[in-house]
């Protein structure tokens, strides 16, 4: 969550229409600076806490003690990283819409899954992202240059998409490269 405003997916929800959160920040201060900003907010959670895909750093775990439904409307994950497998390890959360993170340096027929060790931080492609979607039951409904936005599949017609095909969709391609690097270098 960073501190709730440097590049928030979800402040404008919080401020403009009213929504619930539950916020996680790992950096003790980042965490400090997002409880000063929005820790008075009774409809705001805030965890300071890393996310992983294991045991109890799970979102599921995280999530457990929050009261959070179990068919909110969005998540979004942004970790600059390990954010395949964060999602992968979703298993008792089924949000209506998924904004997730992906290494926008890396060609679109590639399919690359970074390795799951938090010490690595390289990200995963948008192919990778959009496989795991469609095995989670989610469809892709629009890309900006580095995060992909993917809802249940029920939901794809409201969308009315000639195409959802990633080829359509991701046209910010400015960073591509063939010969891509991680987030650590």
């Amino acid at each position: 969550a960073w501190d709730g405003r440097h590049c928030s997916n979800t402040r404008n929800l919080i401020d403009a229409h009213g929504y619930s959160a539950v916020m996680i920040e790992g950096d003790p201060t980042k965490a400090r600076a997002l409880r000063e900003a929005l820790g008075g907010h009774a409809r705001i959670v805030i965890i300071e806490r890393y996310v992983g895909f294991a045991g109890d750093d799970r979102l599921d775990a995280l999530l457990a003690g929050t009261g959070a439904p179990r068919g909110f409307d969005l998540l979004s994950i942004d970790i600059d990283g390990n954010d395949h497998a964060v999602w992968d390890a979703v298993v008792d959360y089924q949000p209506k819409v998924v904004c997730i993170e992906f290494n926008p340096t890396i060609p679109l027929p590639v399919r690359y899954v970074q390795p799951a060790d938090p010490k690595v931080s390289r990200g995963s492609s948008l192919a990778a992202m959009v496989e795991l979607g469609r095995r989670k039951g989610y469809e892709l409904v629009a890309v900006t240059m580095s995060n992909a936005f993917f809802v249940r599949t029920e939901h794809l017609p409201r969308f009315d998409l000639e195409s959802n095909d990633p080829v359509r969709l991701w046209t910010e391609q400015r960073f591509v490269t063939h010969l891509f690097s991680g987030y650590d270098g």
